[in-house]
This record gives structure tokens, C-alpha cells and sequence, in this order.
């Protein structure tokens, strides 16, 4: 569902060509018919060329391609959606006013002394039990330790060697237009840590400002395996854990705010070779379309350097993806584990957890996507009304208490994701804010089977 309205997101930056580089001009009123038929064969010939050319490097570019294979993994950042930041008592609002949520822990003040969210470990285990992770029931954190300015402390405190959850796997259905079919992709590991400060920049760029109300914001970092081979697996893996951590109801997954952040690692290599080629990160992904259209830029980046023998110019670095040029640009080069010096954190005790503590947080999940799509089909509904009513965890809770009350399952699912889903979309509104609830839905279809009122009239309605 991530990205049922975009299209075209296989198409590489230099394949683009346009379709004519020459504008017609209106003749003035003395030139003559020889001259405007000479104009027009030049254009038609020059258009005709250029055609010719096109569908010639198209296919030179489709051959270089079709000799090699992506290797693409993610790394996601979930801000969970806790009352206080994962060390301190302070808040945390999006959007308020910098530095007003802020506390000498938050500062990296000497002497200021760290204490854990037990919110935190709790969210924790319950995306862990989710993403069908084996957990460590003893686990601890440690320092990463690098210089920015947004980091007061000169290090994050985070997981290193024992993180919370290990070695699990996320169920992900491809939309039909994308091809379709049913994915699993590994999960390496989930870790806690905490957020760090944002830098504010000028419009000049002649300094910057430092805002630390994001400073000890709870995060959770999903790691994938490198599973993935196209754009479009990627962004609708994505888009399966922002499905999810709204269904556990530990994060918003608001990318826009920050929310869920995702960093791209991609390499390519020759089909057929066993070993990974050189990786290169990709940031600033805030969209699963960017997540997409960024990957299948560097895929032809990356495979157009291999086909030109230039694949030493490839190298382990940080890329940002700018939207306005569609294009991936250098950041830095990439540090290594030794660089960020990690060692346990001394002024937190160990995370231990129960076999009682965490039976509890299983018994209390909630039904997940992947269960819920699978039911959905059971009942008869085909693929793409299952992925509609599955992607908002609201939506699919007033499916459900419709077809509860009785609701004919198709007719049901074809009122929410027909007029009722045009019309929020036409007043931006969620179907928790529409006035017709589930209950009225199921006495309006009722109503139109018994013939009490038309189809015609029951749409009318003020919803």
C-alpha cells in the first residue's frame, strides 16, 4: 500500500530524456510554405534521431542492469511515543518551542546521572515479540562514542554487542501493481538507545543553532538483513514496520516529524558472485517513495561505474538523497566500529527480564497486520481490498466492528474503501473524525439489501 498512488519509480535519472528538445515557432506572415515544410522535415528528422537514440541507450542501460544485483538492507529509527525522554523526566513535543524541554541530563552536565524508561524496555519487547525476535533476557547498554554538535555528552548511550532482541523476520504482501507476491525478510536485531539534539541552520548558512529537546528521546533502531533486491521491496518493508509499530501503538511513525527514520545500505554485485560489493549508506529518506526512487538512483549510479571500469570510484560513504534533483550526493565517509569506541555504559545497571514479564506483553499484543491480512482473506476478500483496509490500523477496527454487528463482508469493504474513503480524502479527515460510525454503516447497508432505500440515496448522505 505504501506506494499504490506513485508510479514510475524505475525509471533512472539518466534515461530521462525529453520527449523534444525543439518548440514550434509561429512563421511571420512573409515566410512561405517551402520554408515552414522545410522547418517541419528538420524537426521530424531530428525528433526521429533522437528517438532512435533514446530506445538505443535505453536498452544499452536495460543489458548493463540485467548483469548485476542489488544488495540492499535498512536501518529504521523509531521515536516511540513514551511520556518522557528514555533517561529523564522531561517531555517531548514535536514542534515546541528549542530548548524548552530540556534538564541538566539532557545537557550532558557533569554529575547528571542517566535512569531508564521501564516504558522504554517495555516497547521494546513488545516490537521484538512482533518482529518473531529471539530476546536477551539479560541485556545491557553502552556508549558510542562520536562528536557532533547536537550530542552534549560526546557519546549516545545505546547497545552494542547485547542488544534487547535478535534474529527475527517481518511478513511483508507487495501490492498487485508492483507484482505482487509474499516477502520475509530477516531482522538482525533491535536495540534501545536515545535521540540526539537537531542542528536549527540559518537561510545564509553563516551559523547554526542547536536545539537539545530531542536529546534523550527514546529510540528504537531496527536492523535488517540485506534480504532486499529493488526500490520498491525496500519501501514497502518500510512501510510494514510503520504498520506495525502504530498497531502495538508504540510510535506514530510520522516521517515528516521524524518519527521513523530510515538509512538505506546498498551495494551491488555481478549476478552470480558471492561476495557483497563496496556499501554505501543513503540518508534524509522521508517517504517511502524517496526510499525507492533513492535505491533505484543508486542502483544505476553504482552499475553504471561497473560498466564503465570505474568501480574503485565506489566507496564506503554516507550519501544524502535530495528530493529537488533526485539525486544521491556525497556527505562523508563512512565510519567503522572502531571509529565510535563503544565500551558498557558505567551509570546504567543491566537490563534483566523475566520469562513471567515478558509472557505478559505477549498475551497483550494486539492482532498484528500480517494476522489480520491473512483473516481478511479467509473471509473472501481479495488482495488489494485486504492491503487497503489492513494499512490503517483505525480503518481496519471499524471494518471489524461493522462485520461484528453483522455487515455483509464485501458490501462493507466496498462502502469503506469506496464513498466513505473519497470522502475523507476530500475533507481530510480520518474515519475516527467522519460522523457515520460503524454501527449506522451497518443499518445503511441493511437498509439499501432490504430495499428501504436506494444505493443512489445511501450515498447521498452526510457522512
Amino acid at each position: 500500500m505504501a506506494l499504490t498512488f506513485f508510479r514510475g519509480l524505475h525509471t533512472h535519472s539518466f534515461l530521462m530524456y525529453p520527449s523534444s528538445f525543439l518548440s514550434r515557432k509561429n512563421g511571420m506572415l512573409y515566410c512561405t510554405m517551402k520554408s515552414i515544410r522545410g522547418q517541419t522535415e528538420t524537426q521530424e528528422k531530428s525528433q526521429h534521431q533522437l528517438k532512435v537514440s533514446t530506445q538505443t541507450q535505453s536498452r544499452k542501460h536495460d543489458d548493463i542492469f540485467k548483469n548485476f544485483e542489488a544488495i540492499i538492507g535498512i536501518e529504521t529509527h523509531v521515536q516511540l511515543s513514551t511520556l518522557t525522554k528514555a533517561f529523564c523526566s522531561c517531555p517531548y513535543n514535536y514542534g515546541a518551542q528549542p530548548n524548552t524541554s530540556i534538564c541538566p541530563v539532557c545537557m550532558g552536565l557533569p554529575g547528571a546521572l542517566p535512569v531508564l524508561s521501564t516504558k522504554v524496555i517495555e516497547s521494546a519487547v513488545k516490537v521484538g515479540l512482533a518482529l518473531n525476535c529471539n530476546l536477551s533476557l539479560s541485556s545491557k547498554f553502552d556508549r558510542k562514542q562520536y562528536f557532533y554538535p547536537d550530542l552534549p555528552k560526546g557519546y549516545q548511550i545505546s547497545q552494542f554487542d547485547i542488544p534487547i532482541a535478535t534474529g527475527g523476520y517481518l511478513d511483508v504482501d507487495i501490492p498487485l501493481e508492483f507484482g505482487g507476491g509474499h516477502r520475509k525478510f530477516g531482522i538482525t536485531r533491535v536495540h534501545m538507545e536515545e535521540d540526539a539534539g537537531k542542528l536549527l541552520h540559518t537561510g545564509n548558512g553563516s551559523f547554526s543553532q542547536v536545539d537539545l529537546n530531542r536529546a534523550g528521546v527514546p529510540l528504537l533502531e531496527i536492523v535488517s538483513e540485506p534480504d532486499m533486491r529493488t526500490g520498491i521491496e525496500a519501501a514497502e518493508y518500510a512501510a510494514e514496520l510503520q504498520r506495525l509499530v502504530r498497531y502495538l501503538g508504540v510510535s506514530n511513525g510520522n516521517m515528516q516529524e521524524g518519527s521513523l527514520r530510515c538509512d538505506v545500505n546498498i551495494s551491488i554485485r555481478p549476478i552470480g558472485q558471492l561476495e557483497f560489493g563496496t556499501k554505501v549508506e543513503i540518508k534524509n529518506l522521508n517517504s517511502f517513495s524517496s526510499v525507492s526512487r533513492a535505491i533505484d538512483f543508486e542502483i544505476s549510479r553504482q552499475a553504471l561505474l561497473h560498466s564503465q571500469g570505474q568501480a574503485d570510484q565506489i566507496v564506503q560513504e554516507t550519501r544524502l538523497w535530495e528530493e529537488g534533483a533526485q539525486k544521491t550526493v556525497t556527505m562523508r565517509k563512512k565510519e567503522g566500529l572502531a571509529d565510535y569506541r563503544y565500551f558498557p555504559e558505567p551509570d546504567l545497571p543491566g537490563v534483566t527480564l523475566t520469562e513471567e514479564y515478558v509472557d505478559g506483553i505477549r498475551c497483550s499484543l494486539p492482532e498484528l497486520p500480517e494476522m489480520k491480512r491473512r483473516r481478511y482473506e479467509g473471509m473472501g476478500l481479495n488482495m488489494q481490498d485486504v492491503l487497503f483496509l489492513t494499512n490503517d490500523i483505525n480503518v481496519a477496527d471499524f471494518f471489524d466492528s461493522a462485520i461484528a454487528e453483522g455487515a455483509d463482508v464485501k458490501l462493507a469493504a466496498n462502502w469503506i474503501m469506496g464513498d466513505i474513503a473519497a470522502y475523507m480524502k476530500n475533507e481530510k479527515l480520518s474515519i475516527n473524525e467522519i460522523q457515520l460510525n460503524s454501527h449506522e454503516l451497518v443499518e445503511l447497508i441493511s437498509s439499501i439489501k432490504g430495499g428501504t432505500i436506494s444505493g443512489k440515496i445511501g450515498k447521498e448522505g452526510d457522512y
